[in-house]
């Protein structure tokens, strides 16, 4: 079992930067490649950038690519996802998850993942 809790997220004016945090509690939590999601009303969770539990892999999508980056440290037990020069499109509730994957596998979909936080709102105004 692991449990999430993300944090970090806000109403802000775009073009400016939030890092979220998830707090992970558990057993062998560094076990798990962790990824962040977004998901706005109506639409599916979609996959925002994610890090294998060895730690030495990353990806992020092209909507995000140069401006977003994930990391880990496991000895905080906390994944983060650095959030630069933010835009109104990425208003949305972001979620981490992890997920029970081989060595340096990423998932990009969200059924394969096995654990979610509850999500923290982040709100970008023009």
């Amino acid at each position: 079992q692991v449990r999430l809790v993300e944090s970090g997220g806000g109403l802000v004016q775009a073009g400016v930067s939030l890092r979220l945090s998830c707090a992970a509690s558990g057993r062998s939590f560094s076990w798990y490649a962790m990824g962040w999601f977004r998901q706005v009303p109506g639409k599916d969770r979609d996959f925002v950038a994610g890090i294998s539990w060895g730690g030495n892999s990353t990806k992020v999508a092209d909507s995000v690519k140069g401006r977003f980056t994930i990391s880990r440290d496991n000895a905080k037990n906390t994944v983060y996802l650095q959030m630069n020069s933010l835009k109104p499109e990425d208003t949305a509730v972001y979620y981490c998850a992890a997920d029970n994957a081989p060595f340096d596998f990423i998932s990009t979909m969200h059924e394969t993942y096995d654990f979610w936080g509850q999500g923290t709102q982040v709100t970008v105004s023009s």
